[in-house]
């Protein structure tokens, strides 16, 4: 004989109640200054109220209250007082006899003569006691008040009752009057109930709390999904993400209700469909969970009150569905309109079903109606189910979307083969078109096996609309099952169209994982169109073989392709195919560093997307444009997208990838924004944002979103100096991009992880990953290559070559000007002024420098503009001009400052303004002057004082002799460096300082016009 032993599960942890916990300590805080307070949690069975009720003692208890709790149980609405009795039962445990003579005092004989247990304890004062009636209502509520009021003056005291839902009359009024009498007592009341079972008295008692306005309320609300899967998380201790299919079902089943999540878990567990140790198992069917013992004795124990013409109209119901109709059960029942209505009177009554409006009703909860559906026979259940399909269908001879659905779900249920396949092949379209993909593989699901039941063979279209569905989702392993079922099918059946179409498929879902799969899938796809001679095919293979290259870094051969594809779409009228190939000669041309024209390629496409109502491919392409900004990967390119835009079209996109379902989409939108809000200074929300993005790829297995989170991370974390993340990150982002064999990603993480290097001091380990991904004869042309030249120019500078440094730098200048553009790339210029500053060229690096900074400054690039200050200190003050240096050095930590004033996290925070403060010198040269001018040039100060005088920058040129736009970035420099947002701040920090427009200064640089 053997048996089995599980642990119990409850969440460690818990989660989604952190606005509730901070209204409990404010509440805890106010009762220990004698402001009493009482609190009402209201909420449905499981959602929490215990739970959150225990975590509030924990903490008062940390703050040194005494804490009572008292319990109602559904027997005691007899039992006069019983929850007052319980918690008064606890005193003599809490304290000890002499606290409790000393402060309870006079009212302990009181309490013997309602609570003989107290002579026990108190057998000296009990002696003289006789046990006398029970004192009248109002001596009695004096006496309880009393011994919670002297409990109070030796400690602070909560007072918590629970379940008040099954308390009698008389408590409800003690507690009336307890709550009027704490308000200037050390006590905090704390009081539970379900809101669905609110009978008479109990509202009665709420009303008079709201009109005299002596409680708050907290409704516990269920969890969101997102909760339900870190509940999970810390059930299972996991490290990564639920599988999204499991964490749906269990969501729909529980609706976010904890202890109904923890039963239902448990009853898995118990029946052996999921292990502790092991990774969540593939989703079954709803009907298939066994529903835990707790939940089906509490249905049954509510349907034996029941008729036995309730109860089979609840089974009808169950059958029907979570919701339904009351003419479709009148219809099934065959009864009168106003016997149905007496029935569902009883139903309500039980606490079953809800009324959702006159014609549907509801199940209260999803468990209520499974527990319900799975009590019943499996025939008996099909026949019902075959038995409503056919009433819908007389019901609506022209079934609508939802109809459809519904006799899908039916039809497939009862086993009526033909007919589920016809729905359910309908149903899934209709999802599909409505963008709800887990829906879709459901119906899909459902239709090839009824076409299995009815021997009809593999069916190619319906494998490659669910392979679509499960590609949505995330779900890499059954999309590919499905395609390469639809190839097979397609093939068997010599089907060259399919066959076709499955090829392409499966190129575009390799990309994911591996670029040399995706490659032999798009060829062959390519090949067979060719030979087909159908447009609109040779088209779509030509982009995505087009896509390919550029994703393994031949962006020029991709342009090719792409360019055939676009005359193919003209030609034909292809608005479609047409929106398809802006899109990706937009990505081939962001590759390639062109920007704008990136940009062009995008916002025509983007017209297109949203003609066509395209959701997912308008998500994509917003997001790509938002990557078309400043940013860690356009660093040595010229942004065609200002910051403030590409943050609104990375936002969008995410909104639209989050409403389609669409977790590649969401993940990859994440990731662009993570990049975008970095180089801004944003840190905290970047990082939120690549962390959100990289849990999404790495729970859909999306090999491609898990190296660009890698990527960004390390980015991000290299921006930050925390080096040992950066290198970490980076690190992971290489190895897993050449498996991948993306060139491309490759390359971008080599330069990342380049500069990582450089920055612990380790030149060879830089040169190595360098070489390893640069040959000589690299052109400087795509996003990657770029970002390889650059950090191997500061491998240059770092080994005392800056002739090399100098040379590689004014290349990638040189080729970011081809744009066609007056505008400078600022890191670009930092680095050239890096190099002449090396070779002792003092004033051209100057003007690099300034540069540099006023491109910075046009960009709101705070991290580098802070950089930039630091190495303009360094430049003057190997320059012998120490005022100067002292400026450039306040003005960089002022913004450094800044910049970790915006960082929530305490030891990130820490952490950067160690690392970043360390490239300054530790007493910046005439700190006291530097302090008192804010880190201002002779020029800016200037500039200052006019902005003081109310000049308009038109007139401050004037005044100055420069140009408007030279104005211009002057106050942006002074705005900047300040710390303001606006003219007047200047004004009135100049009249503050008490500052006046100063001589010139005796060594400046050489003078420029603009």
């Amino acid at each position: 004989m053997s048996g089995s032993v599980y642990r119990p599960v409850v969440c460690p942890a818990l989660i989604g109640r952190d606005s509730s916990l901070e209204l409990l300590d404010r509440l805890i805080v106010q009762a220990s200054a004698s402001k009493g307070q009482t609190l009402l949690i209201s909420g449905e069975a499981g959602v929490g109220k215990s739970r959150l009720l225990a975590e509030a003692k924990v903490r008062a208890v940390r703050l040194g209250f005494l804490c009572l709790q008292g319990n109602c149980f559904e027997p005691d609405r007899s039992l006069p007082h019983a929850p007052i009795l319980d918690l008064l039962r606890k005193v003599p445990a809490a304290r000890p006899p002499d606290d409790i003579r000393a402060h309870t005092g006079s009212v302990v004989p009181e309490l013997i003569k309602i609570l003989p247990e107290f002579a026990v304890s108190l057998p000296d004062v009990a002696s003289g006691t006789a046990l006398e009636p029970v004192p009248d209502k109002r001596r009695l509520f004096h006496a309880l008040v009393q011994v919670f009021v002297h409990l109070a003056a030796g400690q602070p005291l909560l007072v918590a009752i629970e379940d008040l839902h099954w308390s009698d009359d008389g408590t409800l009024e003690f507690l009336l009057h307890l709550a009027r009498c704490t308000a200037s007592q050390p006590i905090l009341l704390l009081l539970t109930y379900r809101a669905e079972e609110v009978e008479p008295a109990l509202s009665h008692f709420l009303a008079e709390i709201d009109r005299e306005r002596l409680a708050s309320e907290l409704r516990l609300a269920p969890l969101s999904i997102d909760e339900v899967g870190a509940m999970l998380r810390a059930i299972f201790d996991l490290h990564r993400a639920v599988r999204a299919d499991f964490l749906d079902v269990l969501y729909d089943l529980s609706e976010g209700n904890p202890f109904f999540i923890e039963e239902i878990v448990k009853s898995l567990i118990a029946s052996g469909d999921i292990l502790y140790a092991d990774v969540m198992r593939d989703r079954r069917p709803m009907a298939e969970f066994r529903i835990p013992r707790s939940v089906q004795d509490a249905v049954g124990r509510r349907v034996e009150r029941l008729s036995q013409d309730a109860r089979r109209a609840l089974e009808l119901a169950a059958v029907a569905g979570r919701r339904f109709d009351f003419a479709l059960l009148q219809r099934m029942l065959q009864c009168h309109e106003q016997e149905l209505l007496q029935l569902m009177k009883q139903l309500v009554g039980a606490q079953l079903v809800i009324e959702e409006s006159a014609e549907r009703f509801a199940f209260r909860h999803a468990l209520t109606r499974q527990a319900i559906y799975s009590g019943l026979l499996v025939r008996e259940r099909r026949s019902l189910h075959r038995e409503i399909a056919q009433a819908v269908e007389r019901t609506y001879p022209e079934p609508g979307d939802t109809t459809v659905t519904d006799l899908a779900y039916h039809y497939y249920q009862g086993g009526a083969w033909e007919k589920a396949l016809e729905y359910s092949r309908r149903a899934g379209q209709r999802a599909q078109a409505l963008y709800a993909p887990r829906a879709a593989i459901e119906h899909f699901t459902h239709a090839v096996e009824a076409a299995h039941q009815l021997s009809m063979g593999a069916l190619p279209q319906l494998y490659r609309a669910r392979g679509a569905a499960y590609e949505t989702v995330g779900d890499f392993e059954h999309a590919r099952v499905d395609h390469e079922a639809a190839l097979g099918a397609a093939r068997a059946a010599g089907d060259r169209y399919s066959e076709w179409q499955a090829l392409l498929d499966l190129g575009m879902l390799w990309a994911a994982r591996d670029y040399s799969r995706t490659g032999e899938y798009l060829q062959q796809s390519l090949s067979l169109a060719q030979e087909m001679d159908r447009r609109s095919a040779l088209a779509h293979s030509l982009n995505r073989v087009g896509n390919w290259h550029v994703n393994v870094e031949r962006p020029l051969e991709g342009l090719r392709y792409h360019r055939e594809a676009l005359a193919i779409v003209r030609a034909a009228g292809d608005r479609r195919g047409l929106s398809e190939t802006l899109d990706l000669l937009g990505m081939a041309s962001f590759v390639s560093g062109d920007l704008v024209q990136s940009t062009t390629y995008y916002q025509e496409a983007l017209a297109l997307f949203r003609d066509l109502d395209d959701r997912q491919g308008l998500a994509s392409a917003l997001a790509t444009l938002a990557a078309c900004g400043p940013n860690y990967t356009t660093s040595t390119v010229l942004p065609a997208v200002d910051f403030g835009e590409a943050v609104r079209e990375g936002e969008r996109a995410l909104a639209l990838a989050r409403e389609l379902g669409w977790r590649a989409g969401e993940a990859y939108s994440r990731l662009t924004l993570g990049l975008c809000l970095g180089p801004q200074g944003h840190y905290a929300r970047a990082l939120e944002s690549a962390q959100g993005g990289l849990h999404i790829a790495q729970a859909i297995e999306h090999s491609q979103w898990v190296t660009v989170a890698h990527y960004t991370l390390g980015a991000l974390y290299l921006d930050l100096l925390v080096l040992p993340e950066a290198r970490r990150h980076l690190e992971q982002a290489l190895e897993l991009s050449q498996g991948l064999g993306s060139l491309h990603l490759t390359r971008l993480s080599t330069g990342h992880l380049a500069s990582a290097y450089l920055l612990q001091r380790e030149p060879g380990r830089a040169e190595s990953v360098l070489s390893a991904a640069l040959a000589p004869d690299t052109p400087m042309q795509t996003v990657g290559q770029r970002a390889c030249w650059y950090a191997r120019a500061e491998l240059a500078l770092a080994q005392g070559d800056p002739g090399l440094a100098l040379r590689i730098a004014d290349e990638l200048i040189v080729s970011a000007a081809e744009a066609g553009t007056d505008k400078i790339v600022p890191r670009l210029r930092k680095l050239r002024g890096e190099g002449l500053a090396a070779q002792r060229r003092w004033q051209e690096a100057d003007a690099e420098l300034q540069a540099a900074s006023s491109g910075a400054i046009g960009q709101s690039t705070q991290p580098l503009l802070w950089r930039i200050h630091a190495t303009l200190g360094e430049l003057h003050k190997a320059w012998g001009r120490r005022k100067e240096a002292a400026r450039e050095f306040a003005a960089a930590r002022a913004s450094i400052e800044r910049i970790a004033a915006e960082i929530p996290d305490e030891c990130l925070r820490d952490r950067f303004l160690h690392a970043a403060t360390a490239w300054l010198p530790s007493r910046p040269p005439s700190p006291a002057r530097a302090g008192r001018e804010g880190g201002l040039s002779v020029r800016e100060r200037e500039v200052a004082v006019l902005i003081a005088r109310g000049l308009t920058n038109r007139l401050i040129a004037s005044e100055l002799v420069i140009t408007e736009a030279t104005a211009e970035v002057h106050v942006k420099r002074i705005l900047s460096k300040l710390g303001f947002t606006s003219r007047t701040q200047v004004a009135a920090w100049v009249v503050q300082e008490g500052i006046a427009a100063a001589p010139p200064d005796p060594t400046p640089p050489t003078r420029r016009s603009s």
